[in-house]
Parts: structure tokens; C-alpha cells; sequence
């Protein structure tokens, strides 16, 4: 069983997570995050593609970084791709008056995290498409460092 990332998730069969589950209700000092629960990731998938689908995302980010770009403008954007479903950056930017360079960045880093897919159009073109439709935000008030998951459903 492989620790992938400290604070979004782990990879182990049922088995495992069923084993460290008892391990955990057992140890008196999970409760105050000084037992067996401390510094393990909660969520568990049994691979690495389960965990993409998810909505994991390969690239980590921060809770702070994620609550920036979800800013007012950026929401606005993702909410013009479901409401207008552009045919391309272009056409989105036309819709939202943001110059497309720019545009293009911000699409490219909520990609990165699982909001957004591009599919691929006519003639070369990218068609954005908004795929998460929840982002979970676990901020620790001790110091610890957040956890940022992106739900592609419900």
C-alpha cells in the first residue's frame, strides 16, 4: 500500500482500509488526532485511475489556492461554459470579454485540478467543458496543511 499524497488520499485494497479502520476505533487517541488516524490521508481508492476519476486531480493545491481561483470572475467563466457551451476558448472569451491568453491560463490551472475538460473541436479547437460539479474544502485549524477534493458528480 503506497501513500500517494499526504493529505488527499491513499491507494489500498478494501482489505487494508477495513484493517486500518479497526486499527483506528482501537487506538483511544484517534479521537484527538494522536493515534493511528493522525496524518493519514481519508480518502482511499483502490488505484491510481480510480482516484483520477474521482476527481483527485494530479495536481496538488492548496485550500487557499483553490478558494483564489474560484474567484467571482473564474466562477463566472465556468458558469457561461454550462450555460452557453461554447465551441471554443474563443468563443468563450467573446462571451465573458476576458482576453483569451488569459483566459487560456486560468482554463488550463482549473483543468489541472479536475473543473474543467477540454474535448478536442473542429479545425484544432478547444471546447471547454465544466466536469466537477463539487469542490470540498477540509481546512485544518491547527496548522496542518488542507485537503482540496474535486467531485466530478452529484
Amino acid at each position: 500500500m503506497n501513500e500517494v499524497s499526504r493529505t488527499t488520499y491513499r491507494i489500498g485494497s478494501l482489505g487494508a482500509f477495513a484493517d486500518w479502520t479497526r486499527r483506528v476505533v482501537r487506538d483511544p487517541g484517534a479521537a484527538q488526532g494522536v493515534g493511528a488516524a493522525q496524518g493519514v490521508a481519508k480518502r482511499w481508492f483502490d488505484s491510481e485511475a480510480t482516484a483520477r476519476g474521482a476527481g483527485t486531480g494530479s495536481v496538488p493545491v492548496s485550500a487557499e489556492a483553490m478558494v483564489k481561483l474560484l474567484s467571482p470572475g473564474n466562477m463566472a467563466v465556468l458558469e457561461a461554459i454550462r450555460r452557453h457551451r461554447p465551441a471554443s476558448v474563443r468563443e468563450l472569451a467573446a462571451l465573458t470579454g476576458r482576453k483569451e491568453a488569459s483566459l487560456s491560463r486560468t482554463l488550463k490551472r482549473l483543468a489541472q485540478v479536475g473543473i474543467v475538460a477540454f474535448r478536442d473541436g473542429p479545425h484544432r479547437t478547444r471546447v471547454p467543458a465544466v466536469i466537477a460539479r463539487r469542490v470540498l474544502l477540509e481546512i485544518d485549524l491547527t496548522g496542518r496543511p488542507g485537503a482540496v477534493v474535486v467531485n466530478a458528480g452529484g
